[in-house]
């Protein structure tokens, strides 16, 4: 790889409303699962690197927390993150669902307009509207911004993402290989793990429960024969929400930790021994500590 004559790298934003598929949409083009992705709103609540590399290029993409009218200390500072990122980078993904641009879309288009980086419209889930609505959609759109291109694509099936992937390099200016090859994640071994064992959660839990978890990961151990020892702790707002989690007869936490086991041992190439633990920390999205300490806000 050529770090020379023309080659590009730089960073790359993915912004929108919850649930459009932002996570989805980056698994995609860096070719493996990097975050984690659920139906349910507000999924990323971090940041998330990824680095797609080609011969010509390295885009890093940035995975933010979706942007939402905030319900508490939590809300902000994902919202805060968000909207930060627009003035960090080289280019900005605005994801929006393929459907008529809602107050929320509104909202976002309003931010764009004290920055100079590029904004690339990404009309996603194309692959559930029928063919003869998109144009429609795409001149709503070019009425509202001065975007740099508007591209209709399907995270879930790869539609126009080739297309979408040449279009972020153009934007990037020339610049060094940031990651050896073959690096797709720039994330903790810890961090890493939470996320997944917090996945889980959203799968398997509904209505407040999904929203009112955070997960930490207190300590890896190595052991012999190729087993790591896990130690992870769910914490949860309540006790009611604490019961849900366990279960009868503890099924709800011996599933989750079995899907997050098998998950784990796939993806890092190990046994893994999980001690899976539940604790209550009342109302700690709103508690400016319990923020710092779960490390979503920082010193």
């Amino acid at each position: 790889m050529n770090a020379e004559g023309g080659f590009r790298s730089g960073f790359a934003a993915l912004v929108g409303r919850p649930n459009v598929g932002k996570s989805t949409l980056m698994n995609r083009l860096v070719g493996r699962k990097v975050a984690i992705i659920s139906d349910k709103p507000q999924t990323t609540r971090h940041k998330i690197h990824s680095v797609l590399t080609r011969d010509d290029a390295q885009v890093v993409f940035l995975d933010t927390p979706g942007i939402h009218k905030p319900r508490h200390r939590l809300g902000r500072y994902m919202v805060e993150l968000a909207l930060g990122t627009l003035k960090e980078v080289d280019v900005i993904l605005f994801l929006c669902e393929a459907k008529e641009p809602g107050s929320g879309d509104r909202y976002i288009i309003d931010q764009f307009a004290g920055i100079s980086t590029p904004v690339i419209l990404v009309l996603n889930k194309i692959d559930l509207v029928p063919k003869r609505e998109i144009l429609p959609l795409i001149d709503a759109y070019r009425h509202l911004y001065r975007f740099r291109e508007i591209v209709p694509a399907s995270a879930l099936t790869g539609e126009n993402l080739d297309r979408l992937t040449d279009l972020v390099v153009g934007c990037l200016p020339p610049g060094p290989v940031y990651y050896p090859d073959g690096t797709v994640a720039d994330q903790p071994e810890k961090f890493v793990m939470s996320e997944i064992i917090r996945e889980k959660v959203l799968h398997l839990t509904s209505q407040e429960v999904p929203h009112s978890v955070t997960v930490e990961v207190e300590e890896i151990q190595e052991r012999p024969n190729n087993l790591l020892a896990v130690r992870a702790v769910i914490y949860t707002e309540r006790d009611s929400q604490k019961g849900i989690l366990i279960g009868k007869n503890g099924s709800m936490l011996k599933e989750i930790g079995k899907r997050s086991r098998e998950e784990l041992e796939a993806l890092f190439g190990s046994r893994i021994f999980l001690d899976l633990w539940v604790k209550v920390r009342a109302d700690w999205r709103n508690n400016e500590r319990y923020l710092r300490s779960f490390g979503y806000i920082s010193e």
